[in-house]
């Protein structure tokens, strides 16, 4: 399976200094990896809809809008992308729009938590959004280097100035969209890092608002914690599953200030 790294170099976008590329880096022995959703769990809102803004008054033409087929987002951002090259739209408008996304509320302080405590969290993101969307907001934020990955579908400016994005991988799951099975990418990550770090983590924690954050849920254990944004699509789901048919536990979230009380309770217990 193929990874999109947080350190692969995405056209267009800052190039890290060697020093920032160690700061990312946390020990080999940190005990809890925390895995983050990116569209309305670090960010307000879906940055594919933001990025629309950019579009010639703010909006998508009906018949594009109609194009869409139920399991196969990244296809139709696909042709939204190319409308927008189309329109004449620049990539400096797109990042612009990009940049302009709010934080989801207490993103700052869960973000300042994690960076005091980064002896203890390897910190992930795992998004069904793209690079360069997930990369430019991150980096506007000054809060790049806490990532060690940002695993996505990958996406890059062309040579005629067009963003051009493309599926993170084919799978057979029939709960995902076909472009990304989450529990999939989860599973090869953590088999990695276990043969990497030569031992499991201690806790997963896995923080996410969408029905398809449901699926990498799945694989967590009765040790980890799946913290849902509470009355979104994950957060229901979890909460009408049948007992017994998942093991970890469930926290929701209304704010970042929630996540930071759920992970702070591990760090004191040592």
């Amino acid at each position: 399976m193929d990874f999109c790294l947080g350190s692969m170099k995405t056209e267009n976008l800052d190039v890290r200094s060697a020093g920032e590329m160690a700061e990312m880096s946390p020990p080999q022995s940190a005990r809890f990896l925390v895995l983050f959703d990116f569209d309305e769990t670090m960010v307000s809102e879906s940055s594919d809809d933001a990025v629309v803004r950019a579009a010639p008054g703010q909006a998508l033409p009906a018949w594009l809008r109609a194009a869409f087929r139920p399991g196969r987002y990244n296809e139709h951002m696909q042709r939204i992308l190319a409308y927008l090259w189309e329109q004449g739209v620049t990539e400096e408008s797109i990042r612009r729009e990009v940049e302009r996304i709010p934080a989801t509320p207490g993103l700052p302080a869960l973000l300042d938590f994690l960076r005091s405590h980064r002896r203890d969290f390897e910190c992930v993101v795992l998004s069904d959004a793209n690079t360069y969307f997930i990369e430019a907001w991150l980096q506007r934020a000054g809060a790049r280097q806490l990532f060690l990955e940002v695993i996505t579908n990958p996406a890059s400016f062309d040579a005629d100035g067009r963003l051009a994005l493309l599926p993170f991988h084919s799978h057979g799951c029939p709960r995902c969209p076909e472009n990304m099975c989450k529990q999939l990418v989860l599973q090869e990550y953590l088999l990695r890092r276990l043969r990497e770090r030569g031992g499991d983590f201690q806790r997963v924690f896995y923080i996410g608002d969408g029905a398809n954050d449901v699926c990498p849920s799945l694989v967590l254990r009765e040790q980890d914690t799946a913290l849902a944004r509470r009355d979104f699509p994950m957060h229901r789901m979890l909460v009408d599953m049948r007992p017994g048919a998942f093991k970890a536990s469930v926290v929701p979230w209304a704010s970042g200030e929630d996540v930071v009380d759920c992970l702070r309770k591990f760090v004191e217990d040592r």
